[in-house]
């Protein structure tokens, strides 16, 4: 899997953005430029370890690893911190490198992870991708030639969107593509069966936003999002968005990205009392 550089624009403060399991960089690809448009914002996207055009994962994959591959990144940029944004997987490792003291604020949007180690939330969860495994076996076959199926679109949008019309046909084909070569798929469905998810989210010191998407059909709320809202500390910002799916930043990118920066702003750029 040939590696590819990350999205890297805007200066200021350091902010990382991580992606969702199976997915890729690309998924900012509208919201990235955005947030550097505001002057306020270094704004770093790379790929996840076992994903298309990240590094080369190990046979098993587990969230300690993937952020482990992020912390060499940020040391190698002379990120001691950053301002954390996660979807889904990305929104579970941000949460372990908050855990890790890697972070100055954290956003996660529809995170992932939250579940303990035997409760049936998680098998589900492992469930519903496993569903999905003659899917990606065609995207391995075909590659991009499997978005000439009159129904992918219809394939692709659950998991990602509220609607099929949210998606371009770019979008369908980056999904194919991301699909087609994700490494990660069974080696993070086996090794998540033998873990807990999210630990010590009492313990969390750092400004976190929690982001839940109304239209969610990966992770829908409450029964995804109730560990979060029941464990974070009081003080944790709750936001929910209507009309959106588990991915929004496909959909609503000025809306996501206003989002980010809002709550962001306040602790990066805090207005004079």
């Amino acid at each position: 899997m040939k590696q590819r550089d990350p999205i890297h624009l805007g200066t200021g403060e350091p902010m990382l953005l991580l992606h969702p399991f199976i997915l890729s960089q690309t998924v900012w690809k509208r919201v990235a430029p955005l947030i550097a448009d505001t002057g306020h914002y270094e704004v770093f996207a790379p790929t996840m370890a076992g994903h298309n055009g990240g590094a080369r994962g190990q046979f098993f994959l587990d969230i300690a690893t993937l952020a482990d591959d992020i912390e060499r990144r940020m040391d190698a940029l002379g990120w001691g911190t950053a301002h954390l944004v996660g979807n889904s997987l990305g929104g579970w490792v941000s949460f372990e490198l908050e855990r890790r003291g890697r972070a100055r604020t954290l956003t996660g949007i529809a995170p992932a992870g939250g579940w303990n180690h035997f409760t049936p939330a998680k098998f589900e969860i492992v469930g519903k991708f496993l569903a999905a495994a003659p899917v990606f076996a065609v995207c391995r076959l075909l590659g991009k030639h499997a978005a000439k199926f009159p129904f992918a679109r219809q394939l692709a949008y659950p998991a990602v969107s509220a609607s099929a019309d949210s998606l371009t046909d770019e979008d369908v084909l980056e999904l194919i593509d991301d699909a087609a070569h994700c490494s990660a798929y069974y080696q993070m469905l086996v090794k998540s069966l033998t873990l807990p998810g999210l630990l010590e989210l009492a313990q969390t010191r750092t400004p976190t936003h929690l982001v839940i998407c109304e239209k969610d059909r990966v992770l829908p709320t409450p029964r995804y999002t109730r560990l979060f809202t029941e464990q974070l500390p009081s003080n944790t910002k709750v936001s929910s968005l209507d009309g959106v799916g588990h991915v929004p930043m496909y959909e609503a990118p000025q809306r996501i990205a206003d989002v980010i920066t809002e709550f962001v702003d306040e602790y990066a750029h805090p207005k004079a009392g």
